[in-house]
């Protein structure tokens, strides 16, 4: 079903809660407003987030010949979802699986989903180096994937296990594409001064250490996080933020990488 996918880019995190989703949802959205066809996979499993991020919960997922059938944001079809969120009654049901259900799961996602032509897919994946990354790997090896993005925060216990996907990537043969540093920083939303409140430059020490390249440095803003939920796209609602800057950036590199 990824035959018709002309780009595959894995979003990666060793660490839980340095807002790998959000990345992956704004990516995707940054994506969609530059005209790209775009599919945004979901499979971190035991904490889908992208439905609430785009505000499609209430969305089911529904089936064809061909498959399952994503759900997408807008009638112009420019943003297709997947997520197991669909399957779930509502957000407070647990995923209580062992390993091979997990697997046989994220085999479906990236086997059976009917996504038709897409320019970019943005797999969103699980924090960690464990079952689903290798499961996703492996289903993976017959499709060329552009590479992987990895999402940091700047506190050096962030960025120790970091550096363990980054070790993760280089065993496995994924190409890295480049570090984020996220949550680099506080926008006060009336003056517009960014305050450092963990610290800052960790994630461009830790792109150099790899030898990758640094993609940007996104702060903590209220005005973004306001964002979840509604769907909307940072660089159409906030364009002069930083957030869209750095975004836009990210774009530009994978787009003339991908050319």
């Amino acid at each position: 079903m990824l035959d018709k996918v002309k780009h595959i880019i894995l979003v990666l995190s060793g660490k839980g809660g340095v807002g790998k989703s959000t990345v992956s949802t704004q990516l995707a959205l940054t994506l969609a407003e530059a005209d790209h066809k775009v599919g945004l996979l979901d499979i971190d499993l035991c904490g889908p987030s992208v439905p609430f991020l785009l505000g499609l919960e209430d969305q089911d997922v529904h089936q064809c010949d061909e498959g399952w059938v994503p759900v997408y944001t807008s009638a112009e079809k420019k943003l297709a979802v997947m997520s197991i969120g669909f399957l779930l009654k509502n957000r407070s049901d647990a995923v209580i699986w062992r390993g091979p259900k997990k697997t046989a799961m994220i085999k479906q996602f990236l086997e059976d989903v009917n996504w038709d032509e897409l320019d970019y897919l943005i797999i969103d994946t699980p924090p960690g180096t464990s079952d689903e990354h290798i499961t996703v790997m492996e289903c993976l090896k017959t499709v060329n994937t552009d590479g992987a993005i990895i999402v940091t925060t700047p506190q050096e216990m962030a960025l120790e296990d970091v550096r363990k996907e980054v070790t993760f990537c280089k065993k496995t043969g994924i190409h890295i594409l480049g570090i984020v540093e996220n949550m680099s920083g506080f926008v006060c939303p009336n003056c517009s001064e960014c305050t450092n409140i963990f610290s800052s430059g960790g994630g461009h020490s830790l792109a150099e250490l790899a030898k990758v390249p640094h993609l940007g440095t996104l702060p903590i803003d209220p005005r973004v996080g306001e964002l979840a939920g509604t769907g909307k796209s940072c660089v159409k609602e906030l364009p002069d933020s930083t957030t869209t800057e750095v975004l836009q950036k990210i774009v530009r590199t994978i787009t003339v990488g991908a050319e």
